[in-house]
């Protein structure tokens, strides 16, 4: 049994495939990815992406789509790039951001003294306006987990979460 999947290039973007390195290159900039897994087999051939397996196995199967999951975003990002926005609430005490290198500020966050931070990955930029917050990169993980890292720094602990709904919440992803 063969399980194959192909993934399409789209026009003005290349992508190279050597020792289990992915190397994509667009009009955004350029990402590489490492696709080892035993038994998973990825080629680039005719402006496609080949992903195929010979195993029946389920873990190695999941793994092809996976894969292939990963080229498109790959792709989708150095073409458009990806936008997540998030919403500042806040009921009780104005929540205040501070930007500092790759690190974000938060203070005053149900008025407590001690900020709270939150680490942006390397490659995702991240700008504050009034009570928003939009994080941009051509890396869908980098995005995603930066926006994650912020929505958990802002987590209320040891109130009641029904009363305390403060916090940066993701309201939109593109």
């Amino acid at each position: 049994m063969v399980v194959e999947r192909r993934v399409t290039i789209p026009a003005g973007i290349t992508a190279a495939f050597t020792n289990f390195t992915m190397a994509v290159k667009g009009p955004k900039g350029e990402l590489t990815r490492d696709m080892r897994y035993p038994g998973v087999n990825v080629a680039i051939t005719d402006g496609e992406v080949v992903i195929t397996t010979e195993s029946g196995r389920k873990r190695v199967i999941a793994m092809v789509g996976t894969y292939a999951a990963h080229a498109k975003n790959m792709f989708d990002g150095v073409a458009n790039g990806y936008e997540y926005r998030m919403k500042v609430v806040y009921s009780h005490f104005p929540i205040q951001l501070k930007l500092k290198g790759d690190i974000l500020e938060i203070n005053n966050f149900l008025g407590e003294k001690q900020a709270r931070y939150a680490r942006i990955s390397p490659g995702v930029k991240v700008a504050i306006g009034n009570d928003e917050v939009t994080i941009t990169g051509i890396n869908k993980d980098l995005v995603g987990a930066t926006s994650a890292k912020i929505e958990r720094a802002t987590k209320v602990r040891k109130r009641d979460t029904r009363v305390f709904q403060d916090g940066i919440y993701i309201v939109e992803k593109a």
